[in-house]
């Protein structure tokens, strides 16, 4: 009975864990969780970093487009200027003297280059260059029917604002630039837009020399009365 009572006792010591093997198991287990933890708040950070960069890039593009939009916007009113009534009643020399002016900021102008590659599918590819062809296919027979060209384009643009348009639309053209990429879309707008007022201010300056023509034959007339 004594004998089995030893033997019992050291097999009872045998299971049981010494307290530095019991420290060692419960590092180990600490150590695991600790790497995960860390591991986890790294990731965290680096998605933060990446969240905030891809806003910062998303900035950064916009100011390239606006930029992309102001180059145009300068060289409109430039070539405005240029075409204006205004300079075709001041003196040769002053006129002479401006349009070196104005082909200098042109120059100055086109020297600053600022492109925004806009990624497309395939199919938002087709639509663009379908969406252009329509567009130049009016802007080439401009000088044939002015009218007719600018009542075309004011369809294009119905078909490409939310407002409501002024007149009818063109469905096909809209199906078309529905398919396009969102900033596409814009830039076809914006083009339009510039068409129409381009075509505008044709159509005062005709209308300011047909009437400076008017006024001249009836002055002529009054004299031969």
């Amino acid at each position: 009975m004594a004998q089995a009572k030893i033997s019992a006792k050291a097999s009872e010591g045998q299971q049981q864990p010494q307290p530095q093997q019991q420290q060692q198991s419960a590092g180990q287990l600490r150590g695991r969780f600790y790497r995960s933890t860390s591991m986890a708040d790294r990731s965290s950070r680096l998605l933060e970093n990446l969240d905030q960069l891809e806003l910062r890039v998303e900035a950064f593009r916009d100011a390239a487009s606006a930029m992309e939009q102001e180059k145009e916007t300068l060289l409109e009113m430039i070539h405005n200027i240029q075409n204006s009534q205004d300079m075709r009643h001041i003196s040769e020399g002053e006129r002479e003297e401006l349009n070196l002016t104005a082909n200098r900021l042109m120059g100055r102008t086109l020297t600053v280059e600022v492109s925004v590659e806009t990624i497309r599918n395939a199919q938002q590819q087709e639509s663009l260059l379908h969406a252009t062809k329509m567009i130049d296919e009016i802007v080439n027979k401009l000088l044939d029917d002015l009218e007719d060209a600018k009542i075309r384009l004011m369809s294009l643009y119905g078909a490409c604002t939310s407002d409501v348009p002024a007149g009818p639309i063109d469905q096909k053209f809209q199906s078309v630039v529905i398919g396009c990429a969102i900033e596409d879309q814009k830039k076809i707008k914006r083009r339009l837009e510039t068409l129409l007022r381009n075509l505008e201010n044709s159509e005062k300056s005709i209308t300011l020399l047909e009437h400076q023509k008017s006024s001249v034959r009836q002055s002529c007339n009054n004299k031969q009365d």
